[in-house]
C-alpha cells in the first residue's frame, strides 16, 4: 500500500509540473497547436414556446447529439421538456423545437431518429416514480412511454445501441435528518433491450446494488453511468462513495470498490471573503458524480461530492480499483489563476467538478472536466496507462456547466449549463482548430508561496505612469480585503504579476473600491463606493489617498452638501491630472443622486491643495432596457481637460449600451457643492464596446468597469466578474489599441 500511495504521489507531482509548465506556456503557444475556441452560444430560453409558463426559468442540463452530429437535444427540467438545436452550422445554432413532457427530464440519448428521455415524476422522496419517454424526431412528438420502477437519473447506450442502461437513483431528501443515509427505497441499475431504437420495457431488468458499499450499504444511490465498447458499465454511487462495474449483456455486477479519499494541500477551506489556498484536509472522500471511459480498463471520475466529501479533483482509475492519477488541488488552482474561483464555495467543495467527457480527436484522446461552481471546462490529453494526463487549456462556460458532449467527427465540444440568472442558461459550442486559444484573456502568476495570485471582481484600472503595457487594478467588495493588482499587458494573456493588500492602520482594509488612479509619485488615488441604505450600517463614498505600498494615508469624505443626497449608486471611477499643487482629481458617480435632474450623473472635481469640491453633470443615455438602467463605470483623463468614461447599461446578454464616451471640461466652471446651477458636459461617442464583447462568442458581459490608456497610447478595458457570485466567472481583457476621436 505504501508503494501504491507513493506511485500516486509521484503521478500528482509530475502532473503539477506539467500543469504549471502548460499554464506558463499559454502566452507563447505556437499557431499550429490545436486548440478549442468558443464559436457560438445559444441561450435556451429562446427555445421555449410562446405561452409556455411552467417556470420563469429555462435550463440546459444533459445534452446529446444525433448520429451525424448536426442536431442537439437537451433536458430542460424547469420547463419540463426537451429542447432541440440545429447545429448544421455550428457557428450559428438555431432553435429546432421544444417537446413538452409530463415531468422533469433528467437525462437523454438519441438513437435511430428517436430521443429516449428519463423523466422523474416523483411527488414524494419516499415514493420515487418515473418513466421513459420516446420522442420521434421526425414528428417532434412523444410516441411511446413506459413506467419505470423508481426515479430515473442518468441513461447511457451500450455499443451498437442494443441496450439502454438507466440509473434509478431514488434520491434522498436532503432536508430530512440533514440528508443522512439511509433513506429507502434504494436505487438500482435497470437495463432495457432496444429494438430499432425503441425500448422493450416488458423486458426491463433491474440490477440491485445494495450490500456493496461500506457507506449505507442498504441504500445504494447510483448517480451516473457510462458503458464502454466491451459492454462494461461503470456506475458511480456518489453518496456511497463507491463504484460498481456491471456486465450489460450478462446483466450482473462483475466488480465494485470504494472511490477512496484524497489528502488535499494548498486549498481554501473557509468562506470568509478571502481566497487563501493555504490549508490542508486529510481523508476527503471523492464522492464522484460524472464518469467516462478512457479505454477498456480505465475511466475518469469527476469528484464533485454531495454527502460528506467532494475532493475538488478528477481521478483516473482502472477496473481493478487502482487510482492511476488524481488531480488534487490543480482544478482549484487553475480556477484561482483564471479569476474563476468561487470563494463562497470554499467551505464546501471549491470548484466542484461535476461532469466529465472523453473524445478521440484525431490521434488525441482528450478529457474534458466541467467544474460547476467555477464555470470552467479544463481540457487534458490522455498519455496512456500509468501516466499523468497533460493539461492543455481552459474554456469559459455558461454558469453551472452540467452536460458535456464531444462530437469528434466535427471537431466540436458542446457544453450545457443549468444555472439561469443574469447569465441565462445556455448551450455553448467550441471548435478545435489551429487558431490560437482565445481564452483566458488574463491570468495570474504564482505567488512566492506556490499557489497563483488570487483575483476577480476587477472594478477599476489605471495605466502605469512610466511603463507601457503596465496597469494597476483594484478589486471591489466581492472580497473581504481590498487589493491592488499589477497587470502586465505585454503578455498574452495579460499577466497579473503582483498584488498589494490595502491596509488601514496596519490591518487589511475592506472597501468597495471602484476606481484607481496612479499619482505622479507612484502612489494612488482610490475611490470606495458608499451605500447610505446598507443594512449593516451606512457606508460613505470615500476618496482614499493610498501609498505605493497600499497603505491608506487619508480618507477624504464628501462635504455634507453632497453626501446628504447620495444613494447607493456612488463613486465608480477616479482619474487625476497634474501633480503637486496643481493636481486635480476627477470622480465619476454611477447614477443620479437625490438632487440631480433625471438622467444626469455627477462628475466631481476635487482639488487636494485647497480641499475643495466642484460638480458637473453628465447626461446619461435614456434608452435603457426595460427594468434596466444606464450609468457610469469609469473615468480616465486623456488630457488636462478631456476625459473618457465608460457609460453602460446593466444588462447581461441582451445588452445595448456598453460605450466609451468623451467629454471636455474646457470653458466649464464646476458648481460649488451647494449650488443647484450645475453645468452639463457635452459628450461624444468614442467606441461602441458591444462588438468587442460579442467577439468571444459568449454572453455580452454586463460590467465593463475598467478602462485605461497606457503611456504608449494603447487602450484597454476589463470586465468585472463579481467574484464569480451569480455569474459564469468570465473576465474579458479587451485590447482596444490606439483610439480615435479622443480629443
Amino acid at each position: 500500500m505504501q508503494l501504491f500511495n507513493a506511485k500516486i504521489s509521484v503521478a500528482i507531482a509530475l502532473a503539477c509540473l506539467q500543469f504549471t509548465a502548460a499554464v506558463q506556456a499559454q502566452s507563447a503557444r505556437a499557431s499550429d497547436t490545436l486548440n478549442f475556441n468558443r464559436i457560438a452560444t445559444f441561450e435556451v430560453h429562446r427555445n421555449v414556446p410562446v405561452g409556455r409558463n411552467v417556470s420563469k426559468k429555462s435550463v440546459a442540463e444533459i445534452v446529446a447529439a444525433s448520429e451525424d452530429g448536426r442536431l442537439l437535444a437537451y433536458t430542460d427540467g424547469e420547463q419540463q421538456g426537451i429542447g432541440l438545436i440545429d447545429i448544421s452550422n455550428p457557428a450559428s445554432p438555431r432553435g429546432a423545437g421544444f417537446v413538452g413532457l409530463d415531468g422533469e427530464p433528467t437525462s437523454l440519448v438519441i438513437v435511430r431518429g428517436k430521443v429516449l428521455v428519463a423523466v422523474d415524476t416523483s411527488k414524494q422522496f419516499f415514493q420515487p416514480e418515473g418513466h421513459l419517454a420516446t420522442i420521434d424526431l421526425a414528428s417532434r412528438k412523444v410516441v411511446d412511454r413506459c413506467q419505470l420502477q423508481g426515479q430515473p437519473d442518468s441513461v447511457a447506450l451500450d455499443s451498437g445501441a442494443k441496450h439502454l442502461v438507466v440509473v434509478m437513483e431514488n434520491q434522498r431528501d436532503e432536508g430530512l435528518n440533514k440528508g443522512a443515509l439511509p433513506q429507502l427505497p434504494a436505487g438500482n441499475l435497470t437495463i432495457l433491450p432496444l429494438k430499432s431504437g425503441v425500448p422493450d420495457c416488458t423486458r426491463a431488468h433491474p440490477i440491485g446494488l445494495d450490500g456493496l458499499a461500506q457507506i449505507a450499504p442498504n441504500d445504494a444511490e447510483p448517480e451516473f453511468v457510462k458503458v464502454n465498447a466491451q459492454g462494461l458499465a461503470v456506475v458511480t454511487l456518489q453518496e456511497n462513495n463507491h463504484i460498481v462495474l456491471v456486465d450489460v449483456a450478462k446483466r450482473r455486477v462483475v466488480g465494485h470498490f470504494s472511490a477512496g479519499s484524497v489528502n488535499l494541500k494548498e486549498v481554501d477551506l473557509k468562506r470568509d471573503g478571502t481566497i487563501k489556498p493555504s490549508e490542508s484536509a486529510s481523508g476527503v472522500l471523492r464522492e464522484p458524480d460524472g464518469v467516462a471511459w478512457l479505454d477498456a480498463r480505465r475511466f475518469v471520475t469527476a469528484n464533485e461530492g454531495d454527502y460528506q466529501g467532494g475532493s475538488r479533483s478528477f481521478s483516473i482509475m482502472n477496473t481493478s480499483g487502482a487510482v492511476e492519477f488524481d488531480s488534487g488541488a490543480l482544478l482549484d488552482h487553475e480556477a484561482i489563476r483564471l479569476g474563476h474561483y468561487p470563494e463562497r464555495r470554499s467551505g464546501a467543495k471549491g470548484n466542484e467538478p461535476e461532469s466529465v467527457e472523453v473524445g478521440m480527436f484525431g490521434k488525441d484522446r482528450l478529457l474534458f472536466i466541467g467544474s460547476e461552481r467555477s464555470s470552467l471546462i479544463t481540457v487534458w490529453l490522455d498519455r496512456g496507462p500509468g501516466k499523468a494526463p497533460s493539461y492543455l487549456q481552459a474554456l469559459p462556460a455558461g454558469a453551472g456547466p452540467e452536460g458535456l458532449l464531444a462530437i469528434p467527427q466535427r471537431n466540436l465540444l458542446v457544453v450545457a449549463s443549468e444555472t439561469d440568472g443574469a447569465a441565462r442558461a445556455s448551450v455553448m459550442i467550441y471548435q478545435r482548430s489551429n487558431a490560437p486559444a482565445s481564452y483566458p484573456t488574463m491570468m495570474s502568476t504564482d505567488t512566492a508561496a506556490g499557489p497563483p495570485i488570487a483575483w476577480g471582481a476587477i472594478s477599476g484600472t489605471s495605466a502605469d505612469i512610466a511603463r507601457p503595457g503596465r496597469l494597476w487594478a483594484v478589486t471591489d467588495s466581492a472580497y473581504a480585503t481590498t487589493r491592488i493588482l499589477q497587470i502586465d499587458a505585454s503578455f498574452t494573456p495579460a499577466l497579473i504579476t503582483q498584488e498589494l493588500t490595502v491596509t488601514l492602520g496596519g490591518k487589511p482594509a475592506n472597501y468597495d473600491a471602484e476606481g484607481i488612479a496612479q499619482r505622479a509619485d507612484g502612489s494612488f488615488w482610490v475611490v470606495s463606493e458608499g451605500d447610505p441604505a446598507n443594512k449593516d450600517g451606512a457606508l460613505k463614498d470615500l476618496l482614499l489617498r493610498v501609498s505605493a505600498k497600499g497603505e491608506v494615508l487619508e480618507e477624504i469624505e464628501l462635504p455634507a452638501a453632497l453626501a446628504s443626497h447620495a444613494v447607493r449608486f456612488g463613486f465608480e471611477g477616479v482619474t487625476r491630472v497634474g501633480a503637486g499643487a496643481d493636481e486635480t482629481v476627477w470622480i465619476a458617480v454611477q447614477r443620479e443622486w437625490k438632487n440631480d435632474p433625471k438622467g444626469h450623473a455627477k462628475i466631481l472635481r476635487y482639488q487636494p491643495a485647497t480641499k475643495t469640491w466642484g460638480v458637473l453633470h453628465y447626461p446619461l443615455d435614456s434608452s435603457a432596457a426595460k427594468d434596466g438602467w444606464v450609468g457610469l463605470s469609469e473615468i480616465t483623463a486623456v488630457s488636462p481637460d478631456t476625459f473618457v468614461v465608460v457609460e453602460r447599461d446593466n444588462q447581461f446578454g441582451d445588452a445595448a449600451i456598453k460605450t466609451l464616451r468623451a467629454f471636455s471640461v474646457a470653458g466649464l466652471t464646476p458648481a460649488a457643492p451647494d449650488d443647484a446651477r450645475v453645468p452639463v458636459v457635452r459628450k461624444r461617442m468614442v467606441r461602441n464596446l458591444v462588438p468587442d464583447l460579442q467577439k468571444p462568442k459568449g454572453y455580452v458581459l454586463d460590467k465593463v468597469e475598467s478602462f485605461a490608456i497606457d503611456i504608449a497610447g494603447n487602450a484597454y478595458a476589463i470586465t468585472d466578474n463579481d467574484g464569480v457570485d451569480g455569474t459564469n466567472g468570465e473576465t474579458q481583457f479587451l485590447r482596444l489599441g490606439p483610439l480615435q476621436n479622443l480629443r
